[in-house]
């Protein structure tokens, strides 16, 4: 029996535990004629306790025996007479048992090695036995602890706090995982960038103009590791080039659809604006790459520009900015869409024209909550890869010319870290000292937006 199988088994198993539990409560509950008073909980939350008791147990015996049963496995093969053929090197049995227990699981149709064709029926055997192991002992698991928790089902049993104890427990471990994730992140690209930085100067890596990290030191002395030009090709493309179109657009826009724009155009119109938020990347990189690089590059060289190359930054910036509308019109939507009426009523009574109301009140009013959207788009677009890989280019180069092929911080992570790499040399841990000044980066503007938003909405609420 597969681990998935086991533990649907344990689920329908905890279902049907579920079902007698309500049912025993039920019988308690209609005993008596004033039955919401018998009760301490409703039937539902006495079936729910009876199932949580049934399946946690069970799934948590489960997770563990899903790490233990491997070694348990491995050992067992090792006891059989085949076992006594395997060369003693280290090195040469770890790899007839791991093509054994791949034969074995199913994961590979035949052996390379006579010697692990030898051991997969060992292996065999020693799946299945502690596979029923296992799976014997969580039925058990299932059964004795639905029973317990059946035989616990009386009128005075907190069903209901329980459960909600155990419903509040699970909410807090989701809201961990991000956190904790997060922090995981972070500490891994502290501890990689600390080796990069016992290579290569921190000094010449945030301040150095040449980017080479295929050599350590350059003809004139430098590390190689400048990363000035990442940083001006991530600011050039994803905080200017983008916002001068997603700004005025996103803006415009927002300010149509909430002053201008009848209901049900609104109502449709809006959700349409927001799909391109949901548009995978890759599909706007093919657009930048197929489309718009080589019709700026003929445009380029019709007023007169000759060096213009087919990968440039306006073509990943135009096309970045229509990516990250949705986060600027969003945002500016709601917040002129939240401002007090009242304000615009009065604007109006004093003579104010329509256009000028907008000017001159809503758009002040709402200015927390447009730049806020504004920081969250930028962070969003300086952590934009695919486009400028497909459109811009890799070439590091520290220029304001926007025909001109650029990169970015994320362009160049992808780039060192593609292939086989080794991870004690600068040029692969340059990409994790790239990647914490990008997180930096991008947290800093995410707070900034966090709290421009918060008080605003303590302003307006």
């Amino acid at each position: 029996m597969t681990s998935a199988t086991l533990l649907f088994l344990v689920i329908g198993l905890g279902l049907v535990a579920w079902f007698f539990g309500r049912l025993k409560a039920s019988g308690l509950q209609s005993r008596d004629k004033n039955s919401r008073s018998v009760l301490h909980s409703l039937p539902n939350y006495h079936g729910w306790y009876v199932a949580l008791w049934a399946i946690l147990p069970a799934a948590i015996f489960m997770a563990v025996w899903s790490f233990v049963s491997p070694a348990l496995i491995t050992d067992a093969a090792l006891t059989s007479p085949a076992a006594l053929q395997l060369p003693p090197d280290a090195f040469a049995r770890a790899a007839i048992l791991s093509e054994a227990r791949a034969i074995a699981y199913g994961n590979q149709v035949t052996a390379f090695n006579p010697l692990s064709q030898s051991m997969v029926e060992p292996y065999r055997d020693a799946i299945s036995y502690y596979q029923m192991i296992g799976a014997v002992s969580a039925l058990l698991m299932v059964f004795s602890c639905g029973v317990f928790a059946w035989l616990q089902i009386k009128p005075d049993l907190r069903a209901r706090t329980k459960i909600e104890r155990v419903t509040m427990l699970l909410l807090l471990l989701a809201s961990l995982i991000a956190i904790v994730t997060t922090v995981g992140i972070f500490l891994s690209l502290v501890f990689e960038t600390a080796r990069f930085f016992s290579m290569v100067s921190p000094i010449d890596f945030l301040f150095g103009t040449e980017w080479n990290p295929k050599a350590v030191a350059g003809p004139r002395g430098e590390t190689g590791f400048g990363a000035i030009p990442l940083f001006w090709g991530t600011v050039f493309i994803g905080a200017i080039i983008a916002m001068i179109v997603a700004i005025p657009l996103g803006l415009m826009s927002a300010i149509y659809l909430t002053q201008y724009a009848p209901a049900k155009f609104r109502s449709w119109m809006k959700p349409i604006l927001e799909v391109l938020a949901g548009v995978p990347t890759v599909v706007y990189g093919y657009f930048a790459a197929l489309t718009v690089a080589p019709a700026l590059r003929d445009f380029a060289v019709s007023i007169g520009i000759s060096n213009a190359s087919s990968e440039s930054a306006l073509a990943a910036g135009l096309v970045m900015g229509i990516m990250i509308i949705p986060f600027v019109s969003s945002m500016a939507d709601d917040s002129i869409a939240a401002v007090p009426s009242a304000m615009r009523d009065g604007s109006l009574a004093m003579g104010a024209t329509h256009s000028e109301t907008i000017k001159k009140v809503l758009i002040p009013a709402a200015l927390p909550g447009v730049v806020g959207g504004v920081l969250l788009a930028v962070s969003r677009a300086i952590g934009e890869t695919m486009i400028v890989v497909m459109a811009a280019g890799l070439a590091a180069n520290m220029t304001a010319n926007p025909f001109s092929s650029v990169t970015t911080v994320t362009t160049q992570i992808v780039q060192l870290l593609t292939g086989d790499q080794e991870f004690d040399s600068p040029k692969t841990l340059a990409a994790f000292a790239l990647g914490l000044v990008l997180f930096i980066v991008t947290l800093l503007l995410n707070l900034i937006a966090l709290r421009v938003v918060k008080k605003y909405r303590e302003a307006y609420e």
